[in-house]
């Protein structure tokens, strides 16, 4: 697998369309950065950290439905840098997403954060992905 950060989202999205609750996730680094984000932001229910047959082991996601309208709190996920095309951006010109009502998640020198955070910090990053 070339891009394993496509595959997280890529299973987030298919678990959301097909109205899963629990999904499992193999487990890095980044990826557990990126999820403790989404728990963070509220886009997600919980997460769990687990150990298993592989050596990062893997995260289980609960996510995050409207009770009333089963509606799911995360409505697109979008991966921006690819491993062919990698997509910087500076504090600057920090990207929008949505009007300000989704975030970007980037990869900086200071740690994976949102962009709000790191304009915020006044530095720019590598752009993994949009969540809205």
């Amino acid at each position: 697998m070339t891009d394993p950060i496509a595959d997280y989202l890529t299973r987030l999205r298919n678990a959301i369309k097909a109205n899963h609750r629990v999904v499992e996730i193999p487990a890095s680094n980044l990826k557990k950065e990126i999820t403790k984000i989404l728990f963070e932001q509220g886009y997600i229910l919980n997460y769990k950290l687990e150990d298993g047959d592989t050596p990062q082991g893997t995260i289980k996601i609960a996510l995050k439905y409207d009770p009333v309208d089963r509606v799911n709190a995360i409505k697109g996920l979008r991966r921006v840098s690819r491993p062919g095309l990698r997509q910087y951006t500076g504090y600057k010109d920090m990207p929008r997403v949505l009007n300000g009502l989704g975030i970007a998640i980037l990869s900086t020198s200071k740690g994976v954060m949102t962009n709000k955070k790191a304009a915020d910090l006044k530095i720019g990053g590598e752009v993994l992905c949009y969540v809205y």
